[in-house]
């Protein structure tokens, strides 16, 4: 297969676990994109849940705080073959203006090298974040930790609710692990077409 699946709220909570079984049959590794944001008890039962079906990746809202995050890292580390565990920082479709109305002071690049330092220090495996963060992070926590971004478009693409995006080229270049990439192959007219184009031109970052 040329990709990995992402599987969110509005498909997992219309088609169940049972879609998960069925990608797997297919060969494909899935990313369980359900964003967990609870208390920790609940939060590490969700993702042990996720782990018991054999996902990829599953994330997690690092504004969670400490607790949640390092039980959700706990179960995890429990698994003979854990899902990486990537705590979100700030959604791609806020911007510094989102963060006042939120009551936080610091400009949206701000908040995210705030929480993914948080995030990392208490066991999650990387975190999702704007292309446009990647190099202060990277300077912030080394190459270890995973990055996942979304908010991934070509220059002609269509930004659609998307505040903070980045071309899949200057993203790869800036230190991006996984590029997330949604409606602009998706909403195409041709989407296996559209995902040729797009291996294709990442393969030659």
């Amino acid at each position: 297969t040329k990709c990995r699946l992402k599987i969110g709220k509005q498909c997992f909570t219309r088609l169940g676990p049972k879609v998960l079984e069925v990608l797997h049959a297919k060969g494909f590794e899935v990313f369980l994109d359900l964003k967990f944001h609870d208390i920790p008890n609940t939060v590490a039962k969700a993702v042990e849940a996720a782990a018991d079906l054999g996902v990829w990746m599953v994330n997690i809202h690092a504004s969670g705080g400490a607790k949640m995050i390092s039980a959700a890292a706990d179960v995890c580390s429990k698994f003979s073959n854990p899902p990486h565990l990537i705590a979100v920082t700030v959604l791609t479709s806020m911007g510094d203006a989102d963060m006042l109305d939120l009551g936080v002071s610091k400009s949206a690049e701000q908040q995210v090298n705030n929480l993914g330092r948080l995030a990392i220090e208490n066991g999650a495996d990387g975190l999702v974040c704007s292309a446009l963060e990647l190099n202060s992070l990277r300077k912030t926590l080394g190459k270890k930790p995973l990055l996942v971004t979304p908010g991934i478009r070509l220059a002609t693409d269509k930004t659609h609710d998307q505040n903070r995006v980045q071309t899949p080229e200057l993203a790869l270049k800036e230190g991006a692990d996984y590029l997330v990439v949604g409606r602009a192959i998706t909403e195409s007219a041709s989407p296996r077409e559209t995902l040729d184009k797009w291996c294709d031109l990442c393969q030659k970052v």
